[in-house]
């Protein structure tokens, strides 16, 4: 019988290799429903096969699970097999997993590891290593959704003794960068986290540049987790240098897959001709193959060793592993990280001004985001509770990486005035939260955030105040809760009356005295900026001067936020002319006019026109002052007719009115594993992501600040 059980798993390869995954089943289920009884362990390895297949190719993981649990009790019975006995523990770790039994995968893990302890002396040490790398691996993932970060991070270190011990520089640098991983998901002490990376840079290095080539998936997931750190502490010139590496290796990888691609069916064409030779018929048949395998392979499969690459073969196309087998570790489909990378270009190119290339990346992120929702099953009108539990881990991925693209699609037409545009993408956030509220319920605080940006961009600020107040009483980041705030500040200082401005001392006062404790620069710029306006509206011009330029300086070192500097750069001015200062005045004003022009930001040109003129007509520059006027009252007229169209929308009632998002909770979807999973947990920390804007400044909306009611000098000042 042991010949027809091999005789159908050679079936069962052939029927995969031609795709015919149903078929490859059913050969493999003569084997287990036959009524002649096989020896166990052809059973065993029978059942392991369909739920790899299964696992791999199917959603069907309940199936999956019960072949791996009659398999791991069959193997119980058995004193040898220690591989097999791994990779059904394996195996049935990842079916817990997928369906969300977090203690029953800690539970078989722990098992598994006991396994490894007990190991008689003579076992083969490598193998049982590699094994041990699998286990802590998927034990500190378990341990990451349950959010026991600390412990998680043993795990990791446990691993990483054992790939050390291994000598495999890939597998050890595999457990260094998801140790950082973690850092940056609970971030609690920036020197730890700066250790942490130090770390991954010697790990990094440590590695063989020709073994590096080979390990695409550890670059990607090296470097953007690189780049999330930069992010975060504000430090946008290395961030810029990581995110260029990125796009470079992945405009490479794609040059190669099309060539690849186009290689390949320039020989699939000369084989179908009818009048080849069959000498030349076999060697395109050869290349055929070896074309064939190039293009399943792509994508850099790191092989550490000749003692393990002759392991089994994976399909590494769509992957970027992070480990060979047994690892198989993944931390991102390649298109997720394409996506990602997209996202990153845009992220960091969108406060700089690059709206022609960040228009681009998120078009292209987007894309690729949608085609993947559309593998999943997932249309305009899916919904979470349509979703196969076995789907929604990944579909949280792309779902937040396409409220990511959105959101910088949002802030990217805001800034350049383009409010209908900017509705229309923040209408499709609503919409996807709405049908998605668990998976996506990080993002309810976020598009709260916009409609206040919005509705402050089109000069109804107090439904701006309302919306950033919302934003931060439903979000958990300290960070995100001060930013909110401070923006609340804002639009109340733009209302204008007594009431408002004690509302917004008292939300900008406290932020004020902790401003030093936040990460990097981008709260504290932030805060400078509003504290300066109300210092302005006291009257104590001097210390707001004070405050303000400091608060330029850490933008203009730190940020780059061109938006945040030319408004910066317009209060200097106003400040300035107050001051009597009107040669540093003209200087300052015309700065911040080049930088506005850059961004096609019409509300901030307005208003840097409008302080010009004034001071052109205290100067008594008639001909300046006519000019500025004329330009002034063209970008009026462009305004209004945006601020026009976007009053007229159907969506604008439903964005600045002063109502929450009225979301059906599905209490039946169990999404705790996917909410706190690692890729979707990491924080992006978008600078800027929503921006300073100022009130639009048409005859309702403009509120003037008086700097000096000795000399009755009145400007138009923009919030």
């Amino acid at each position: 019988m042991e010949e027809v059980a091999e005789g159908l798993w050679l079936l069962a390869d052939h029927e995969e290799q031609k795709g015919e995954i149903g078929k490859a089943i059913k050969c493999l289920e003569a084997i287990c429903q036959s009524t002649v009884s096989f020896l166990p362990i052809i059973e065993v390895k029978t059942r392991l096969r369909i739920a790899s297949l299964l696992l791999k190719h199917t959603h069907n993981v309940s199936q999956a699970k019960s072949h791996l649990e009659r398999s791991h009790l069959l193997l119980k019975t058995v004193p040898s097999f220690f591989d097999l006995k791994c990779k059904a523990f394996s195996l049935l770790s990842q079916c817990y997993h997928l369906v969300g039994a977090i203690s029953s995968q800690k539970n078989i893990l722990t098992r598994a590891l006991d396994l490894i302890a007990l190991a008689p002396p003579a076992a083969d040490q490598l193998e049982l290593k590699l094994w041990a790398c699998n286990f802590y691996s998927q034990l500190a993932n378990a341990l990451i959704i349950e959010g026991d970060y600390q412990s998680s991070i043993s795990v990791l270190e446990r691993g990483q003794i054992s790939a050390t011990e291994l000598g495999f520089p890939e597998l050890q640098m595999f457990f260094v960068i998801s140790t950082l991983h973690v850092h940056l998901m609970q971030w609690e002490d920036d020197s730890v986290i700066a250790s942490a990376v130090s770390r991954c840079d010697q790990a990094w290095a440590s590695i063989h540049p020709d073994k590096r080539s080979q390990c695409i998936g550890l670059f990607f997931y090296n470097e953007l987790l690189h780049v999330f750190y930069c992010l975060r502490i504000c430090d946008y010139k290395n961030a810029a240098q990581h995110i260029d590496r990125l796009d470079a290796s992945m405009k490479n990888e794609l040059q190669q897959m099309q060539e690849l691609k186009e290689e390949f069916e320039a020989v699939n064409q000369s084989l179908a001709r009818s009048d080849l030779h069959p000498r030349d018929r076999m060697a395109l048949s050869e290349k055929q193959s070896q074309l064939q395998e190039r293009l399943r392979t792509a994508g850099g499969r790191g092989q550490s060793t000749s003692a393990y690459s002759e392991s089994v073969k994976q399909s590494w196309g769509e992957r970027l592993e992070l480990a060979p087998f047994p690892m198989n570790g993944e931390w991102l489909p390649r298109n997720a990280v394409n996506a990602l990378v997209d996202l990153m270009v845009a992220t960091l190119g969108r406060p700089k001004g690059l709206f022609k290339e960040c228009s681009k990346r998120i078009e292209s992120g987007m894309l690729i985001v949608q085609e993947e929702l559309m593998k999943l099953g997932i249309t305009e009108n899916s919904k979470e509770v349509d979703l196969q539990h076995s789907a929604i881990w990944m579909a949280g991925v792309y779902l937040m990486l396409l409220m990511q693209f959105l959101e910088n699609k949002v802030a990217l037409e805001l800034t350049r005035s383009e409010f209908v545009e900017a509705q229309e993408a923040l209408v499709q956030m609503r919409k996807w939260f709405m049908r998605f509220p668990t998976i996506l319920q990080a993002c309810e605080s976020i598009i709260e955030m916009l409609r206040g940006q919005y509705a402050h961009s089109v000069g109804c600020y107090s439904e701006a105040a309302f919306h950033y107040i919302e934003a931060a009483k439903l979000t958990e980041s300290k960070s995100m809760r001060a930013i909110s705030q401070v923006y609340a500040a804002i639009s109340y200082i733009c209302i204008g009356d007594a009431d408002s401005s004690s509302l917004a001392l008292d939300l900008i006062g406290p932020i004020y005295r902790t401003m030093d404790s936040f990460v990097g620069v981008r709260e504290k710029t932030c805060i400078l900026f509003t504290y300066g306006l109300l210092l302005m509206k006291q009257h104590d011009l001097q210390e707001a001067r004070s405050r303000l330029a400091r608060g330029l300086q850490l933008t203009h070192m730190h940020l780059g936020n061109l938006q945040l500097v030319a408004q910066y750069l317009t209060i200097l001015g106003s400040l300035a002319l107050a001051l009597h200062d009107t040669v540093q005045a003209k200087e300052i004003l015309r700065s911040a006019l080049t930088l506005a022009k850059k961004l096609y930001d019409i509300p901030t040109q307005i208003w840097v026109l409008s302080v010009l003129t004034a001071m052109y007509q205290e100067l008594g520059e008639r001909g300046h002052e006519m000019e500025n006027a004329e330009y002034h009252q063209k970008k009026m007229g462009d305004l209004q007719k945006k601020l026009a169209d976007a009053y007229s929308s159907i969506h604008h009632i439903e964005l600045v009115d002063k109502v929450k998002v009225e979301i059906t909770q599905y209490n039946d979807l169990d999404t705790k594993h996917i909410s706190t999973s690692p890729p979707l947990r990491t924080n992006l920390d978008i600078p800027e992501s929503i921006g300073l804007s100022t009130p639009a400044p048409n005859a309702s909306a403009s509120r003037l600040v008086d700097l000096d009611k000795d000399t009755r000098r009145r400007s138009r000042r923009k919030y």
